[in-house]
């Protein structure tokens, strides 16, 4: 009875998911997590080749995330304690680029979005009510 009842559970249990894969906003989301890791990709290309070491030539160094304080100096018994905050300076460069590139192309994409649907509006208005000429032309027939 109890085994019945796992397998029954198992089966909707599948269907559930077949039904939730198959949807297309899992399919767009899909798209959408390929698309984002591609984009960060490239931001991260941007930030590390181009920006990054523009910034170390500005600051001295040829490569900001090799910048480190060295916190204990090796000895015979512990290792070397680094504190490497060129690579945590490279990684908020990394971040606020990324968020700053995501924010100006989602306010580029609301901008279009928003004068499609201004064009829309404008073209709706435009065209000619049927109800409202063959009203028009009711009143000048009763007029006549």
């Amino acid at each position: 009875m109890i085994t019945m009842k796992l397998a029954a559970a198992g089966r909707s249990l599948a269907a559930e998911f077949k039904n939730f894969a198959l949807k297309g906003s899992v399919i767009d989301m899909a798209v959408g997590v390929i698309i984002g890791s591609a984009f960060s990709k490239i931001v991260s290309s941007l930030v590390g080749d181009v920006l990054m070491p523009l910034l170390g030539l500005i600051l001295g160094t040829i490569d900001i995330q090799d910048l480190s304080v060295t916190l204990k100096a090796a000895t015979p018994g512990p290792d070397t304690v680094v504190l490497r905050y060129g690579a945590f300076l490279q990684t908020v460069c990394d971040f606020v680029l990324i968020a700053l590139s995501i924010f100006l192309a989602l306010k580029i994409i609301f901008k279009l979005k928003e004068k499609l649907a201004l064009k829309e509006a404008q073209e709706e208005e435009a065209k000619p009510d049927p109800a409202a000429e063959q009203t028009a032309l009711l009143r000048e027939i009763r007029d006549a």
